[in-house]
């Protein structure tokens, strides 16, 4: 049997601690589930295991024999393989070349194509996938390129197996054909350890189950003695929920209104309606759709079937163009790759949504400019010395708002926020709140996608629920607990 060992390791970073002290043991044979909520630390574990950074203090110990690697490929020389959410394969290779990638065998100078090709047959076929080795990547499903990804990380022979979120992009058939490859590579005596936001997987494919929060380890459990409450507690304690401001109110006026949107396999049959002033949030863990239907709604991305009604009226083939015209913004995810230009000014990226306010024909107004720009510096308190400086020199809370203001500069009548307060501290998180809830009161509307789920509580109305794509009941956020949010969006009924 082989054992993987964390001792006593923290890692610190500038003002934060990651991981604290933290001490568990995995076993092979078994699959172990690391859970916690976002900011826990489990990245940050699997991180250390991985090589892909160093703990601050502490040892990595496997059979009792210290391991020590400075980065991904020593600690792949030494068995630990990691398969992250983002997959590294090429699209336009086949599927043997990227098993093999960098390793490709050889007849002299040349590929040995007849060696490749069978060595990735057998590693297929001893797993059981109905895949062949000759595929394009680009024209597998998402669910056949993270098998790929797998059985890439397992021609490595390796000792430990790590999987971050390897379900968040897969449908229910898709996760149960992934589960069963799971199971037959623990058959091998390699550990698996795998992170996972969905609760109601725990109990299909996890033998224990270790939750961190706020860094520190929490406990490990066999997954026959859990319960979603039991998990529910470790994971977020005694930790209170704020409410949002009472004073925050909505007509009974449709602003915006979903009928049957549809694209697959991303999301169907969605219907909803979005009220003048409300705060709607969209609930679900990931891989349920979520931001994928608000990028459909703003544009970003087409759609198979349905209808969107603004102000009474059908939108037929929106594009963010469009949207933008008619009042509608999108806060993206990715601030720094979709809401951000890094090398330009505080005052450019302010102003950008802005453009035909502040500009007479082929030429930018410079003082109209400043005016947009230092109006939204001073209503949402950015912490800025010189507005000329580049955005990328701001904080991450500093940032998101600039992403903010330069959709506010725009006058949108809605707003669609992804993952608002993602990677910025608890101080800005709630002024970012303090914006939405007084944009509220000017009757802009809002819809809110948030992975930390209490959130939503604290900021919402009312919350959508969402599941494997579809929207399977609301609640107003008054009727709701935490754990029973959570609960909900996991598909779970409270064992």
């Amino acid at each position: 049997m082989n054992v993987l060992e964390a001792v006593d390791i923290t890692k610190e970073y500038p003002g934060t601690t990651a991981l604290k002290d933290v001490s568990v043991s995995f076993e092979s044979g078994k699959i172990h589930a690391l859970i916690g909520k976002n900011g826990s630390g489990k990245s940050t574990l699997v991180k250390i295991f991985s090589g892909a950074i160093r703990p601050t203090s502490g040892t990595i110990l496997s059979n009792g024999e210290e391991l020590k690697f400075s980065n991904p490929a020593e600690a792949f020389a030494q068995g630990i393989a990691t398969v992250y959410q983002e997959l590294s394969l090429i699209p336009y290779t086949n599927v043997a070349e990227n098993i093999f990638m960098g390793r490709l065998p050889r007849k002299g100078p040349f590929v040995d194509w007849e060696s490749t090709f069978a060595k990735a047959d057998k590693l297929l076929a001893d797993m059981n996938v109905d895949i062949s080795s000759k595929d394009l990547i680009a024209d597998l499903p998402v669910w056949k390129c993270q098998i790929v990804e797998i059985l890439k990380a397992m021609s490595f022979n390796p000792r430990v197996l790590l999987l971050d979120e390897p379900t968040s992009s897969l449908a229910v058939n898709e996760v149960k054909t992934l589960f069963e490859i799971v199971h037959r590579i623990v058959e091998n005596d390699v550990i698996v350890i795998f992170i996972s936001h969905r609760l109601e997987e725990l109990w299909e494919l996890a033998h224990t189950c270790t939750v961190l929060r706020d860094g520190r380890l929490i406990g490990k459990m066999d997954m026959r003695e859990a319960t979603h409450n039991k998990i529910l507690d470790m994971m977020f304690g005694d930790v209170k929920v704020e409410s949002r401001s009472r004073e925050a109110s909505t007509s009974e006026e449709v602003v915006l209104e979903v009928r049957n949107l549809t694209r697959e396999p991303k999301f169907r049959d969605v219907s909803f309606s979005l009220k003048k002033g409300e705060i709607l949030g969209i609930a679900g863990m990931l891989g349920a759709g979520r931001t994928e239907l608000l990028r459909a709604l703003f544009g970003s991305d087409p759609f198979d079937s349905g209808e969107i009604y603004f102000e009474g009226r059908r939108i037929t083939a929106p594009s963010p163009r469009k949207m933008k015209k008619i009042g509608v913004a999108l806060a993206p995810e990715d601030r720094k790759r979709q809401g951000l230009s890094p090398f330009m000014s505080v005052k450019e990226n302010l102003t950008l949504a802005a453009l035909d306010k502040i500009t007479n024909r082929s030429f930018i107004l410079r003082k109209r400019e400043t005016e947009y720009a230092e109006k939204q510096v001073q209503d949402l308190d950015i912490k800025v010395s010189d507005i000329d400086l580049p955005v990328e020199s701001l904080s991450g809370g500093n940032q998101q708002k600039v992403v903010v203001g330069n959709w506010l500069n725009s006058s949108p009548s809605v707003m669609f926020f992804d993952e608002p307060s993602r990677g910025i501290d608890v101080q800005a998180k709630q002024q970012i709140f303090q914006i939405i809830w007084e944009q509220s009161k000017k009757n802009i509307s809002s819809i809110i996608v948030s992975s930390e789920l209490e959130e939503l509580l604290e900021v919402c109305h009312r919350i959508l629920l969402m599941r494997n794509g579809k929207i399977i009941g609301q609640r107003m956020s008054n009727e709701l607990s935490r754990d029973e949010l959570y609960l909900l969006c996991m598909g779970a009924s409270g064992q």
